[in-house]
């Protein structure tokens, strides 16, 4: 009798944990009506951004353009070392 109790108490245990694990579960709250099915919003597409001209570099005078090998090898950049 003992085993019939504790088993029936074992299932309903694990009854009640499985259905409250399903109810958790939109899907399935819709499915069983308790909540609405949310509207399906159709996304429209936004317009890709325009970029703003680039403005004008001005750079100094006797400074190299970006990329050049004389940007790495300047002497002003190793001001700091000693010969």
């Amino acid at each position: 009798m003992l085993n019939f109790l504790l088993g029936a108490v074992a299932g309903a245990l694990m009854a009640a944990v499985a259905t409250v694990a399903a109810l958790r579960n939109p899907d399935v709250q819709v499915r069983m009506g308790i909540v609405r099915p949310e509207p399906v919003v159709v996304q429209t597409r936004r317009p890709d951004p325009v970029c703003p001209p680039a403005a004008p570099v001005q750079a100094q005078a006797g400074s190299p353009q970006v990329g050049q090998p004389e940007m790495l090898f300047a002497r002003r950049r190793f001001w700091s070392v000693a010969p």
